[in-house]
């Protein structure tokens, strides 16, 4: 059977056909201009595809609960052209398949708890650290949603000695996205992170932050695995920062096999890029499941 995907992202929107096997047969980038340029684009290619459903993952805030009014609309994002946008109604009535439907960052956790580096766990935490900061979590073998969805992006962190940075982000200042996304990065340093490479001091900073908020997370949902995915991920040098500033700010309070095995525990995404678009593909067959009840 062949399913569609869509990962929806503030930049590009990635469209495949994938199979029951998670695997992408073909796969496009459209550009994320206004709606009623990308749209029909998106729709004339998986119009003719024989798709049974598409998975929809998205850049957000969205709503994700089925019973709301507003559900499968983009709400106040900071694209304004897609604000309020009922994207999931626009594909539902061009195409006439079941549309399955989360954030782009459960799009991700889906596609790692599924076919990635999180199977067979229930308790899992996946963070995207790119152009923006956005978390999945998985508690009790379930994707948490609660009144909204998750935005571990937005909470606030204690800035670092001497650093008077303010932050990027617009509502919050310095929360975790407006002090270590790519952006911030850039902002702070007058450089992008690619660029910055050699910079010690650079990583230094990033992995504080990032361990700070790791580590939150950790005493609040006492995850099994953390993925952490993304473009600032990239840099690999980040990651044996970021375990051994966790470990120092969890101090010993918890003492589990998974801390113990931290190389294991906080590790990047094992999909290559592809847990998005691939989350995407199983939210299709989730759907085509439901919709065949």
């Amino acid at each position: 059977m062949r399913y569609g995907a869509l990962e929806a992202g503030g930049t590009k929107m990635v469209c495949a056909i994938g199979d029951e096997n998670g695997k992408i047969l073909e796969q496009i980038s459209i550009p994320t201009l206004m709606p009623e340029e990308t749209m029909p684009a998106i729709i004339e290619y998986f119009k003719n595809k024989d798709i049974a459903a598409l998975g929809v993952a998205c850049f957000g805030p969205v709503d994700v609960h089925p019973e709301s009014s507003t559900y499968g609309y983009i709400l106040k994002t900071p694209k304004l052209a897609w604000a309020d946008y009922n994207i999931v109604g626009v594909l539902k009535d061009a195409l006439g398949v079941p549309i399955g439907f989360d954030t782009d960052v459960n799009g991700s956790l889906l596609g790692e708890i599924t076919w990635g580096s999180a199977r067979n766990l229930t308790d899992v935490i996946y963070i995207t650290i790119g152009t923006g900061i956005g978390g999945g979590i998985l508690s009790g073998g379930n994707i948490v949603h609660g009144m909204l969805h998750p935005e571990l992006g937005h909470m606030k962190l204690i800035p670092a000695p001497g650093d008077s940075f303010q932050g990027i982000c617009p509502f919050h200042g310095n929360c975790f996205e407006g002090l270590a996304s790519g952006p911030a990065i850039s902002d702070r340093w007058g450089a992008s992170g690619k660029d910055l490479m050699d910079r010690a001091e650079v990583w230094e900073l990033e992995s504080e932050y990032i361990a700070q908020a790791l580590s939150n997370l950790i005493l609040v949902m006492s995850p099994q695995k953390i993925i952490l995915g993304g473009g600032v991920m990239h840099q690999m040098q980040l990651f044996p920062l970021v375990r051994k500033k966790v470990l120092e700010k969890v101090n010993g309070y918890l003492d589990t096999p998974e801390l113990r095995d931290i190389d294991s525990y906080i590790c990047p995404a094992g999909l290559s890029d592809d847990q998005g678009i691939m989350g995407a593909v199983k939210l299709a067959m989730n759907a085509c499941e439901k919709s065949a009840i």
